[in-house]
């Protein structure tokens, strides 16, 4: 019953608010006060003493009833204003892995003088997370997004809400500014990099005796080989300096869906994941091949972002029904509006 009133609420606010475009000014209509379970006990202690003042006649604890009133009437008019003109400026969720946290940065800013305390922000599930926002200044608020598997999670919404001064009484509303949260494959698998596969065009290939092309020189470094020294140019008196090469002459590293046909499609994909991490950290270059899908070798968070963008939303659409995912068809084609992870 409590979670039927709860959608029922949510669709009358999103009704009533409609989407929401960034950068946002949280106006008076649109805010929402209630009194808190403390406010409400507060409040029957105060309607308490108010009858026992007016049964005997004291006119001291009539006085105090009524100095108790005003304080709460004040207590809630600061914890409206509390919200009241505050701007959420930005609203980004970078890609992240699947099994790992994702993260939903909210950017809040304060118009007015005065520090706006304990405004918090959260999801429809999980804890709020609480900051200060200084005078007119900003503030950045990280909100953690699960993120069990590879795909995209929306966050259709998301709470601002604050009970600051005394916790009488509670203010909050609701930000519709649907996000997308890209989340890779699971970097997993035990199969090693396939073999190079295909030269680059202009680029002469691996010689057999395994030596790449040079690069130049660097400083000697402790465990750097005898061999790699250039000994010619310390005996010229410069300073103790080592052979330096690249791979940038090797062929090329492609990374084959079909190729993995022994394997379910889920581990195929974080197999093939497992890869592209492993290359771009060790500055390779690579591409990938998938089912109607061609990535061309390359190499940079840029590549690596579209690759494994590839992989997040590869055959979702039978997928779309899971509960907060959504696969659209035109995703991968998008993948690159997408923060680099």
């Amino acid at each position: 019953m409590k979670h039927l009133l709860r959608e029922r609420m949510a669709r009358w606010i999103r009704r009533r608010q409609g989407l929401d475009i960034l950068p946002v000014t949280l106006q008076r209509r649109r805010l929402y006060i209630v009194p808190s379970r403390a406010g409400v006990a507060f409040g029957l202690l105060q309607i308490l003493m108010l009858v026992a003042g007016l049964n005997y006649a004291n006119s001291s604890a009539l006085f105090l009833t009524f100095v108790l009133m005003g304080f709460t009437l004040v207590s809630m008019h600061q914890c409206h204003r509390n919200l009241l003109g505050l701007r959420v400026i930005a609203a980004t969720a970078l890609p992240t892995f699947a099994r790992s946290p994702g993260m939903l940065t909210l950017v809040l800013e304060n118009p007015t003088a005065p520090t706006r305390y304990r405004i918090a922000a959260g999801l429809d599930r999980g804890p709020p997370v609480a900051t200060d926002v200084p005078g007119s200044g900003r503030q950045t608020i990280a909100l953690p997004v699960a993120a069990p598997r590879r795909g995209i999670v929306c966050v259709d919404r998301v709470l601002l809400i604050t009970r600051h001064p005394f916790g009488l009484f509670l203010t909050w509303t609701w930000v519709h500014t649907p996000l997308q949260l890209l989340v890779y494959p699971y970097p997993q698998g035990a199969l090693p990099m396939p073999a190079d596969s295909g030269e680059r065009p202009g680029q002469r290939p691996r010689t057999s005796t395994g030596q790449d092309e040079w690069f130049g020189l660097r400083p000697f470094r402790d465990g750097d080989s005898p061999r790699q020294v250039d000994w010619k140019a310390y005996a010229r008196e410069s300073p103790l300096l080592v052979k330096e090469y690249s791979a940038t002459a090797s062929e090329l590293r492609m990374f084959d869906f079909n190729a993995l046909a022994g394997l379910p499609v889920e581990e195929r994909l974080e197999q093939l994941a497992r890869w592209v991490v492993m290359a771009e950290t060790a500055g390779e270059r690579y591409g990938l091949l998938l089912p109607g899908v061609s990535i061309a070798a390359d190499h940079g968070r840029e590549h690596r972002h579209r690759c494994l963008a590839s992989l997040a939303t590869f055959a979702l659409e039978e997928e779309s029904s899971a509960a907060g995912f959504f696969s659209p068809t035109a995703v991968a084609a998008r993948a690159g509006g997408f923060a680099s992870g």
